[in-house]
């Protein structure tokens, strides 16, 4: 007999229903978030004839937590249903749009019954992949988080504190800088700023860590500083102080995270055996590289060929057809983490690929704009990884730019 699972999952306490092949509701039962619960809700499973070799599959609104660690162990699947479909499915069973978490899980289970071919089960990918997977998103999360918050100090600056835009913006990282960083926090406004003599921006500079050409930059900061700049009343240009010091200490902190996770990122990354695969690739380093393997993960059989991988990443064109019209555009339902990536992997790999740079070129010259011919590029890029991955091979310049007939089809 054969048996489904779904699972309603909440903050302290998950619904369990189970059913049979014919829809038939077997057990029903409300289980806590802790150890204690998990070992009913396994209990439950071998009550209804679950073992390792025939493990019943289960479908859960999420994929993370605990609840879904302790079920991913041995052979068992799990389908993480989006809310979304659950709740398209839910109106399969009644018009009265009632709710509740008991038949949510019902309806989870009855979704495995009917429809599971159209699902897939979670990647079973190793422990290595998954730790990656954490590291690169909380890495990519502190970028975000650091730009974030230097779009907010720059926006500040510009409104009472010009002289730090014109010291610092030209540079590379900007006002990310630990230079930068150190400065404003010795002089968070502009008549302090005025106030600093040479020695006090040379301290500045060696406690952000810098070693060469600490006389020449103080003295340039010291002039720009006392130059003429427009300045708000001094009540208003003190309280736009205090409110940049305290960005400045939430600067220091995202900087600060940003760093330490890259150094966890390229640990763990360069541990894994597809690093190798995915740093022969041009473009390619290592923050860049984690990103792409925690988005696309290690199991071999997660993407039934190179066509699933694109389109999960969202660099395959999708076309929508009804009668006489068609149209074929990008995709909007994608994994954003992995596009993201594909972007700055194709942005990069123009300046290293000789093949990569004339193909963006000719999809310029076809028609395309950045985007498009960059997508276009990145599209191309992963088919190759999917191939070099398979069959654990490194990129090759020669063998990835030969033809040309892949370069005329037109991609939106």
């Amino acid at each position: 007999m054969n048996v489904y699972c779904g699972i309603d999952w909440a903050e302290r306490h998950h619904d369990i229903a189970l059913i049979n092949e014919a829809g038939t509701l077997l057990a029903k039962r409300r289980i806590t978030d802790d150890a204690a619960g998990y070992r009913v809700l396994l209990e439950l499973f071998a009550e209804y004839g679950d073992t390792p070799e025939d493990p019943i599959p289960v479908a859960i609104e999420t994929s993370h937590g605990l609840l879904a660690a302790a079920l991913r162990t041995g052979n068992r699947r799990i389908y993480a249903v989006n809310p979304l479909s659950a709740a398209r499915y839910r109106d399969r069973h009644g018009v009265s749009r009632k709710k509740s978490d008991p038949g949510d899980a019902l309806v989870l289970a009855n979704i495995l019954r009917t429809d599971m071919h159209a699902h897939r089960p979670l990647p079973d990918d190793s422990d290595l992949a998954r730790a990656i997977t954490v590291l690169a998103r909380a890495q990519q999360d502190a970028v975000w988080h650091r730009q974030q918050l230097v779009n907010q100090v720059r926006s500040l600056l510009k409104a009472f504190y010009p002289a730090a835009l014109d010291a610092f913006m030209g540079k590379q990282h900007g006002l990310a800088r630990p230079e930068a960083r150190a400065v404003l926090a010795t002089a968070p406004t502009p008549a302090r700023a005025a106030k600093l003599s040479l020695p006090q921006f040379q301290a500045a500079l060696r406690r952000a860590g810098r070693v060469r050409g600490i006389e020449a930059e103080a003295r340039r900061l010291k002039e720009l500083f006392r130059s003429d700049y427009a300045r708000q009343p001094q009540a208003v240009e003190d309280a736009m102080g205090h409110q940049l010091a305290t960005l400045l200490v939430q600067l220091d902190a995202a900087c600060r995270a940003a760093v330490e996770l890259a150094e966890a990122v390229e640990e763990s990354f360069r541990q894994h055996p597809d690093a190798e695969i995915l740093l022969s690739f041009p473009g390619l380093g290592v923050q860049l590289g984690a990103r792409v393997l925690a988005e696309i993960g290690d199991d071999r059989d997660r993407f039934a060929d190179a066509r699933a991988l694109k389109a999960y990443a969202g660099s395959a064109p999708i076309t929508r057809a009804s009668g006489r019209k068609k149209f074929v555009g990008r995709r909007f339902i994608k994994n954003d983490r992995l596009i993201a990536a594909g972007f700055l992997w194709a942005f990069a790999a123009l300046t290293t690929s000789p093949g990569a740079d004339a193909h963006y070129r000719r999809r310029r010259e076809a028609g395309d704009w950045h985007a498009q011919a960059q997508r276009h590029l990145f599209n191309r890029l992963l088919g190759q990884l999917y191939h070099c991955l398979q069959t654990r091979q490194h990129f090759d310049e020669q063998h990835a730019f030969t033809s040309l007939s892949a370069d005329l089809v037109v991609a939106a």
